[in-house]
């Protein structure tokens, strides 16, 4: 498939994220249930943000949902305080995900776990800020917000797959850049990047930035879809759980692999999860168990191992 994207003009990888897209396009009018094509678009961009974060520098975000909260919350406020159209609010949303992360670089130097924890930590203390009943004039306190005079399922599902389409470009370009390169030499080996001429902490900060706008993106589409939300829907650890574990379940640093980790762990979700969730729970406890006991770098792993290429 790479041969023919290249024969078509298009990156590694290209054809893959062409084919996705296509099916969230056309699945609606074969299948009732939106809402879960619309969470399932939502937790494969972020697991592409998480994979652009953690897959090209190595840096775990355990606290990822902040930016995810931040979009929901800045695209909602722009529509209720600005009288901004919801598209351009979604802008605003990834414009204030963004500045969090600004905010938030000095976490940068930190890494491992204690990256993953500060990072979290910092996700609890937006969600606390935004949750502040003496801020209810600004960010509605703990009451929720309601978008009802926005809401257009239709239109939000067509932003939702605009985003997904964004984060599978940035994984692509990644992927076929000298940034991914630069990126990847940082995660192996950062000393060694930098002696190479490679500037780590923009390079570093860079993917930072673009993985916070994926997420604030991808959160204030959320809140445009779901029009009537509350603090804790949008900042519940979950979202970075998941996201990541499907993350890592596929393979970081691969386009591919978050698709599949997503589809197929979602999808057991969706099967059982919902209706027994106590099943699921044994279940997607094995499942992680046996991945990090047999697959530790995940199913592209696998794949690898029977010779076959995974953009």
């Amino acid at each position: 498939m790479d041969y023919w994207a290249k024969g078509c003009g298009l990156p590694r990888g290209g054809w893959y994220s062409v084919g996705v897209v296509a099916l969230f396009i056309v699945l609606p009018f074969v299948y009732g249930n939106h809402d879960l094509l619309f969470n399932m678009m939502m937790y494969l961009a972020l697991a592409q943000g998480i994979n652009v974060l953690f897959g090209f520098t190595g840096y775990l975000p355990f606290g990822y949902v902040g930016f995810f909260g931040s979009g929901a919350y800045g695209a909602s406020l722009a529509v209720l305080l600005l009288h901004l159209p919801p598209v351009l609010a979604l802008l605003v949303g990834a414009v204030i995900a963004v500045l969090l992360a600004l905010l938030l670089a000095p976490l940068l130097r930190l890494s491992g776990a204690y990256f993953a924890i500060a990072s979290l930590a910092a996700s609890e203390v937006v969600y606390y800020i935004v949750s502040n009943p003496h801020l209810e004039s600004l960010t509605q306190g703990p009451y929720g917000i309601s978008l009802a005079r926005a809401y257009d399922a239709d239109a939000s599902y067509a932003a939702m797959v605009v985003v997904l389409a964004l984060a599978f470009g940035v994984v692509v370009y990644l992927r076929n850049s000298h940034l991914g390169l630069a990126l990847q030499a940082i995660r192996e080996e950062p000393v060694s990047a930098e002696f190479a001429g490679v500037n780590v902490v923009r390079e570093r900060t860079c993917a930072w930035l673009l993985s916070a706008a994926l997420a604030g993106l991808a959160g204030g589409t959320y809140a445009w879809h779901v029009s009537v939300f509350y603090p804790k829907s949008v900042f519940d650890l979950n979202i970075s759980v998941f996201a990541i574990v499907f993350t890592l379940f596929g393979g970081v640093a691969t386009l591919l692999g978050p698709i599949v980790g997503t589809l197929l762990l979602y999808g057991l979700y969706n099967w059982i999860g919902i209706s027994q969730p106590e099943y699921f729970q044994l279940v997607f406890g094995i499942v992680i168990v046996m991945l990090v006991l047999f697959l530790p770098n995940g199913l592209a792993s696998l794949l690898r191992r029977v010779n076959v290429h995974v953009p």
